[in-house]
Formats: C-alpha cells, structure tokens, sequence
C-alpha cells in the first residue's frame, strides 16, 4: 500500500503521541491518598486504646504549645547553621542551638528541591511528586488535606508574610498577609525589607496564634553569585537578627502558667555549590532545622544535629497544635518535642500519628498486612491498651514505667517503619505501562527510518506492506502471544496497572497494532539489508532498489547516537552524560583527523585537485586556487581535528558536571575568585574580541557596528555586575544590577534580528537573491551570539568562543573540503552542540540550570522573558549549533548539490523556524524529567526526538517538492 509521505508521517506523530502518553501514564506513580473523607477532623480520631474494656474516649492530649512562628529562610543549607561558619554567620542561633532550648536537626527534603513542593511537603506532610517542578511556576490552590487548612478550621489566627507562593496554595487562610514574588532573583534585598517591615507591629500585638515568614534573600543570592559570595555572609546576619528579634518578643510576652510558645527555623531546601536548587544531591537536600521553645531542657554544650525527614514537620506543627495530622502526610513525629509531656500523653501522641499512618498504608497498598510497620502498630497499640488499663486502675510501680517505655520503643518502630513503606510509594511505577509506550515508540521510530529513503525520493510515498503483514501467519501468532501476556501480567500483577484497566476493546486493538507494526518492520527491513559498495568519506550511496551503504564515518556516527540512546536506559550513564558525549566528540575529533589524512596523502598525487569539485566563489563563479593557498589549506585542515580536540579538552576543565565529580573545584572556580578578577577581566575582553572577529564576517556594515557596540555594552554590564573589571578600575566598586547596560545590548540584538529578517524576507518574496538570503540568516545567527554573550556568565564566554571558532575552522575546511554531505555534517551539528551543553556546566540536573539569567535587564519579574532567556542560556549550545547548521546548509545548497542526499529532511526541517523551536521544546521537556529509573525517560525522549525531528520533515519534504520531481 503507497502512502504519502505527509500522511505516513502524521500516522507516525498521532500514535508516537499516543505510544508517550502511554508512557507518562506509568511514569508518574500515583500520588499517595487516604480513601477517606478529603479532610482529617477532630470527631474522626480513634479512642484511646485500653484493654478489656469499652473504647475509652477521643480525648486529645492538651496541645503542646499555644503559639508558633515558623520561619522559613529559602535555600538554608545545615552547614550555614551547623557547619564551622555557623559561629559567626549566625552567632544568636548557634548560641540558641549549643546552650539554649532548642532541638537541632537535619532534615532531608525530597526531590525535586524547589519551592512550592518544598511547601506542600511541609504543611502536607506528603512527599510531592517531580511534576510539581512544572506546577512551581504557577501554584494552584492546594485542596489536599494540610496544616493551614486544619488550622484554619480549629479557629487558629494565621499571619503570612513573604513567598507568594504561600498565598496562592492557601488562598483565604490567613487573618493578614503580604506576599512577594519569588522569581524576581537579582532583587535580595526588597524581598526580605517587605516582610520584616511588618514583624515589629506584629509581635506587639496578640491577635495571632500561627506566623509563618518566608525570607527569600538567601535564595536569591545563590541564584547569583553562589553560596561562597560575598553577599551570604550579610544576609545570614540578617536574618539571625531577625530570628534575635523574634525571639526576644516571644520570651517577653511568656506568661506564668499558660502554654509554652514554639519557633521554628527551617530551610525548605539547600543550594548546590553553583547556587542552584532541584535534585537531589547532599547540599541540595539537606537543610537546618531548629526547634525553639521553653518546653524544651536547656542544652549544657553543643551536640550534633540529629536527621530528620522534613515531612516530619508536618505531623509535629499539627499535634502540637492540638490539630488532627493531615491526611496524607507520610510523617512521624518528632520525639523530642515530647520529651517533658508525661507518658501517657506521648503514648497518645504517638497512637494518634499511628494511627493516621495505617489508614494512609491500607488505603495505599493491597497487601498492607504483610507490611511489618502494621504489624508492628497493632502489637504496640494493644500492649498501649494494657499499659492504659494499669494506668487507669492506679498503679504507680517501676513496672509501669518500664511497660511505658517499651510501648514508647515500639510505637517509634512502627511509625518509622509505616513512613518509610509509605514513602516508597513513589517509587513504584506502573512498569507494564511504560514498557508497553516504550515498545510503540520503538517500534514507530524504526520503521519511520526504515522508511525514510522512499520517503524522501522523487515521488515522496512510501510502499508500506500492510496488506501482506495483516494476511501473515506470524501476526496472527504474535496477536496471540501478547494477548496472553497481557492476561498472563494483568492477572498476576499486585497492584493494578493502567493498561489492565483499559477495556478490551482499546487492549486488542493496540496488541493487533504493535503486531501489525512489528510484522511491516520486518517487512521493510529485509529489503534494505543488503549493502553495497562503499566510497570513503563519501555519504551512504542509495542504489535504485533503495538500499544504503555506509561509509566508516557513517557508521561511527549511526553507531554513537544509537549507542547513546541506549545507555540512557541506565541511571549512570545518565547522571554521567557529559563523559559520553566528551568520548564521541574525540573519537570523532580522530575519525576527521583520519579522514583528512586519507583525502591529503593518500589519494593519488593530483588527483583531489583534477577531480574535485570546485564549489562556486562568493561571486558565483568557480575558482581554481594557487598552490600556495591549497597547501596552506592542507595544513590547516590537518590542525583543525587536534585543535578541536584541545580546546574541548580545555573546555572539559572549565566546569565540573555530573554527580560525582561536581563538587570538585574546576578553573570557573579559581576564575571566579576575588584575588583573579584581573585575570577573568583580561580572559572576558579577548573572548568577546574573538567573539567579534568571528562573527562580523558574515554581516553588513551596519550590523557589524551594532555587533561591536553590543559586545562592549556585554563587557560593561559585566563591570556593573561586579564580574569584570573596567581597564582604569584598580578597587572595587559597589556593584549594580546592571539594567541599563543590559538594555543597551538589547537594542542592538533587536537591531541585528531585525536587519537579518529583512534580508531574509527580501530574499524570498521580493527577489531570489541566494546572497541576501545567505546575509540574513548569518546576520540572525550573529544576533543570537551577542543575546548569548549578554546571558553567558563571564567565565563561560571561552565556552562561547571556542565554540565559534570551531564551527568557522570545520565549515572552512572540513566539511566543504572533504565534501561530507547533509546527514554527516546534521550529526556533528548535533553531537557538538550536545557536548557544548556541558560545556556551560550543565547537567541533567534541574539544579544546575541558572535561573538567574532569566532577569538580566529586568527590574521585576515578567513571567515570558524571564523564561525565554532562561531556556536560551541554558540551552545556547544545542541551539547556536543547530542555527549554525541551519546557514552552513543553506548557503551550500545554493552554492552546490552536494548538501543532499539522505540528510536533507534534516535540512528541510532546521530550516522550519517553528519545527525548530518544536526541537527545542522536546529538548526541554527530555531534559527537566530527570528520575532516575531502570527505564530512563531520557532514554524515552531521546528516542522521541529522534522521531519527532525525522516525522515532522517529512511534512516539509512533502511541502516543497511534488511527486514527480526531481529534487532528491
């Protein structure tokens, strides 16, 4: 059956979209939830356990504390309280945490470490999910049973003031609030003036029962300088004095006889030694916890902070409080917070939180009693009944007070136990789904590469054997055997999985589809196996059946991005990345280098110069070149794959990424220092020379001088940061935020795009002038790399730089000399600017990713720029290379036929702007869906990219030539 290309290709897109949703499906694990009504209430608690008799009554414990002030400082790392600066960054609260009464610990915060899940794991006492990384930028009200919402219906008084992130999950809860933004980073000083401006009137009064304070100014320094800046110091101080100032108040006001007051001072994630934030990395996840309250026995000397897990918090606010634990909160109490209450009152503190965790473990797990935290709940609860029934009836032994401390050790044991069955959850996905959305993917990307050669030829349809493989016998047997498989799974299997719970209909129908896609791909494979002849450094040759033949470079090249999809299906290799991409782009480096050699000593003597093909000359016109300059050429061309390979070397040092070497110090490290200012200043005034140089070629007049004043404006919005330093600046100078500057250099890259986009558009509509054409698009590219360089920290402009450098030395003498066509040059285009998002010390880590970037030149925070030039910073590699690509195609297409072959639908697709920024986007999306799993969703994505690039072309492909044509 003849189908065409446009139409094969939007079949492959709708069910490559189907086959990922599948995937997604069961990738995402369902959120832990009590079956229960949506809130826990005061009626709904269990009686207090007692042998042999009637259930004793509901009755509550007295609360522990009458009124609590939780301060949150964004992104406090334990080691800037508990480690050796802690002394004199906060000098009140470390005194507090050696001599005072006060409990100390570590908690660990889950991942993703971002703000608003960080919140909901502290007022929830759930573990969020990673999709709340996306919700972050946007907090909807949260319905889930919480804190605030159970303080608000026991008639608690809330105030709020800080993150606005608070007041958007909890809308109409608090008596009094004033919320700041939490995006806008370059600003830490406003960001914590707007929230201690209320607290004097505050404390004076009593009207309150909860303040809750969020401080975002630490946070915000991360984004920009790091957690070793200059600026950390002062904002500790700061907020130990607040904290002094808090405290103070609280003491003040303590009343004889009444409840006792309790502040906390908590942290809802670290920050990376870059300054960043959500993974899962030691500094990342483990921040200060300090409980603050006259319950408490005074300290004698300091001791080492216990760990805590931060949803622990959760639990410990709500008894406290005298308030039932939220529903779905997978926390234990703290024990320490109990340590003055008698023993009854801690065994029914405790009873109650177990209690709450056993109904969350029922309603989540199918075998919940074979759980041994269950177990081990309803030993201690009824050994908590016979220690009741002693109790009631008057005994005062030592007996009871040893029968109480046991139960204390067994309910302590069963609540750690049920917490961490709970929190397991998470990490069970429903496998049966994915692999079932990974096979369909698989399975459509195949044949859509299978296919690509008739799609792509003259007459743009591809011959698809669906008659044939529907009528075979092995698809009726290959129906029969996954149709057994899914009874065989979806009969056996403990938990139930989405793709059982579909009806039958939906089943047979996606079994007949990946048998019937499986038996076409079989089909469509054994008429391409055979190969034939191979020319060296030469493209794949397409005999007229349609069969390929590889050359060596081919293969390396197939053979490394296949090889790369695959080891993302190990959760190393995708932690590690960058090393493989560092061992493709060498072994690459030596396959040219290979190459080179062969085409320049190896070839018969005269040879290359008789029978090459002269490409035309800037005028149109073919040129033979005098000996000397073909000889100098050689020698160049020989040097490009060595330098290539050291300057990615140097590059490799540059900055350390990945998991297990990040923290080791790296040359941005030492160039970012104070005392090797001078040095960054000389290193980022040369890149931005080179930068120029390697640009302007390209460009008209007007564009190079916009191209020049935009590069100083970079260099001076850099001095105004406090990055670089001017030629007569000998001291430092108060540093700014550089808005003006910023803007100055935005004038000239809009400049610049504009002056491109009418060339480009005078090239298509007014008159096919290939020259103009080629201008325009060199100018947009020249515009992207000045955006880039404003964005680009400034001891990442060599990455810059050597980037372009490399791409001028290949284009000139690699890829046109050696005549390596469209497919070949797409993947080095490809492989480059992978390497080179490593480069800029990236990872697959949220938490690498500089969202600081996102505010250069703005003075508040605007959602749409802040995220455009966030994803372009970060994504400046892949992106400046592929635009690169992009020009380089497109001006040899006009200037020579040997930029086609198999890679033109790469060429026809780059060339899309908006299946460029398509590209783009699934880059994103791959790249922020980052857990860790045996099946890797890179691994997924990896593949869909792939897919989506290769099937949306050939929309294109249909788009610009007819059946019929030649155009090939």
């Amino acid at each position: 059956m003849r189908v065409r290309s446009s139409v094969f290709a939007c079949f492959i897109l709708i069910f490559e979209v189907l086959g990922v949703a599948l995937f997604l499906r069961g990738f995402f694990p369902v959120p832990v939830k009590s079956s229960f009504s949506s809130k826990s209430r005061l009626s709904d608690l269990p009686a207090e356990p007692l042998a042999g008799s009637p259930p004793n009554s509901t009755r509550l414990p007295q609360p522990l504390f009458r009124r609590v002030v939780l301060m949150v400082v964004d992104a406090l790392r334990e080691d800037f309280v508990f480690g050796p600066a802690g002394g004199s960054h906060m000098p009140y609260t470390r005194y507090l945490v050696e001599k005072g009464s006060s409990h100390s610990f570590v908690a660990k915060a889950r991942p993703p470490t971002v703000t608003m899940p960080r919140i909901k794991a502290l007022t929830t006492g759930s573990i969020p999910g990673f999709i709340d990384v996306v919700m972050n930028l946007n907090s909807p009200a949260l319905l889930e049973d919480n804190l605030i919402w159970q303080a608000k219906t026991a008639s608690k008084r809330m105030v709020f003031y800080g993150d606005d992130t608070w007041v958007r999950l909890f809308p109409k809860h608090f008596m009094e609030y004033d919320g700041t933004t939490s995006f806008f980073v370059s600003d830490y000083t406003e960001v914590d003036n707007n929230v201690t401006r209320h607290l004097d009137s505050t404390l004076k009064r009593d009207d309150w029962d909860v303040l809750v304070l969020h401080y975002l100014g630490l946070d915000h320094i991360g984004h920009i300088s790091g957690p070793h800046s200059s600026l950390v110091r002062p904002k500790l101080l700061e907020m130990d004095d607040v904290l002094k100032k808090i405290h103070g108040s609280l003491v003040s006001k303590e009343a004889e006889g009444s409840l006792p007051y309790l502040l906390v001072l908590c942290g809802d994630h670290g920050m990376t030694e870059t300054g960043s934030h959500g993974g899962s990395s030691e500094p990342e996840v483990n921040t200060a916890l300090v409980l603050i309250s006259p319950a408490f026995k005074r300290k004698a000397g300091m001791e080492r902070p216990g760990e805590v897990e931060q949803v622990d918090l959760a639990p410990t606010l709500a008894l406290g409080l005298g308030l039932p634990v939220p529903q779905n909160s997978v926390g234990r109490i703290i024990p320490g917070v109990l340590e003055e209450r008698s023993m009854r009152d801690q065994l029914r503190f405790l009873h109650l939180n177990g209690h709450q965790l056993s109904c969350l473990l029922r309603d989540s797990t199918p075998d919940y009693q074979k759980e041994a935290g269950f177990e081990q709940f309803r030993v201690a609860e009824k050994a908590h009944g016979s220690w009741m029934k002693l109790y009631l009836e008057g005994n005062t032994s030592e007996v009871l007070t040893n029968m109480g401390k046991k139960v204390l050790k067994q309910y302590l044991e069963a609540l750690a136990a049920m917490s961490s069955a709970l929190s397991k959850q998470l990490g069970k996905y429903d496998m049966y789904s994915m692999i079932a959305g990974m096979v369909f993917v698989f399975q459509l990307l195949l044949v859509l590469l299978l296919a690509m050669p008739e799609a792509l030829s003259s007459a743009a349809a591809v011959d698809l054997p669906v008659r044939s493989s529907l009528l075979s016998l092995p698809f009726y047997l290959l129906c029969l055997l996954l149709a057994s498989v899914h009874v065989l799974v979806c009969t056996s299997a403990e938990s139930s999985c989405y793709f059982c719970s579909l009806s039958w209909g939906l089943v047979f129908a996606a079994v007949a589809f990946s048998s019937a896609m499986f038996c076409i791909l079989i089909s469509v494979a054994t008429r391409r196996l055979p190969l034939g002849p191979t020319a060296h450094g030469k493209s794949p040759v397409r005999s007229s059946g349609g069969e390929w033949s590889l050359s060596e470079l081919d293969v390396l090249l197939l053979a490394g991005t296949v090889g790369h999809t695959l080891s993302l299906a190990a959760s190393s290799f995708v932690e590690e990345e960058h090393q493989t991409w560092y061992f493709l782009l060498n072994t690459l480096c030596l396959a040219v280098f290979q190459d080179v050699c062969r085409k320049y000593f190896r070839e018969q003597k005269g040879s290359g110069d008789e029978e090459e093909h002269l490409l035309p000359s800037k005028d149109g016109h073919s040129s033979s070149h005098p000996k000397q300059e073909v000889v100098s050429e050689k020698w160049l061309a020989l040097a490009t794959p060595p330098f290539t390979l050291l300057c990615c070397r140097l590059l490799r040092s540059l900055n350390q990424t990945g998991v297990q070497w990040a923290h080791l110090p790296d040359v941005s490290h030492w160039l970012n220092s104070a005392e090797h200012k001078t040095v960054l200043s000389l290193l980022s005034a040369l890149c931005l020379l080179l930068i120029f140089l390697l640009v302007q070629r390209r460009c008209s007049l007007v564009s190079k001088v916009a191209l020049a004043l935009g590069l100083l404006g970079v260099y001076s919005y850099r001095a105004a940061v406090g990055n670089v330093l001017f030629p007569w600046q000998r001291s430092g100078r108060a540093a700014s935020k550089g808005t003006v500057e910023a803007r100055f250099v935005y004038v000239f890259v809009l400049g610049i795009l504009f002056s491109g986009t009418k060339d480009l558009l005078r090239s298509q509509i007014v008159t096919a002038d290939a020259k103009l054409k080629s201008r325009g698009l060199w100018e947009i590219y020249g515009g992207l790399v000045l955006l880039v360089s404003l964005l680009f920290r400034a001891h990442n402009l060599p990455v810059l730089c050597c980037g372009l450098l490399i791409q001028t030395l290949m284009a000139q003498f690699i890829w046109k000399k050696l005549h390596y066509d469209a497919a070949q040059t797409t993947i080095m285009h490809y492989w480059f600017g992978q390497a080179f998002f490593y480069f800029q010390g990236n990872s697959n880590n949220i938490g690498t990713v500089d969202i600081s970037v996102g505010f250069v030149g703005l003075e508040s925070y605007i959602e749409a720029p802040a995220i455009f030039l966030t994803a372009l910073s970060t994504y400046a590699g892949p992106l400046l290379w592929a635009c690169h690509l992009v020009c380089y195609l497109s001006s040899e297409r006009e200037r020579s036929p040997v930029a086609v072959g198999h890679g033109c639908y790469c060429l026809a697709l780059l060339r899309s702007v908006p299946a460029a920024a398509y590209v783009v986007l699934v880059t994103v999306l791959r790249y922020h869906l980052f857990i860790w799993s045996v099946f890797s969703p890179k691994l997924l994505y990896e593949s869909m990219h792939l897919l989506l690039t290769a099937g949306v072309c050939l929309v294109f492909i249909t788009m610009e030539q007819s059946p019929g044509s030649s155009k090939s």
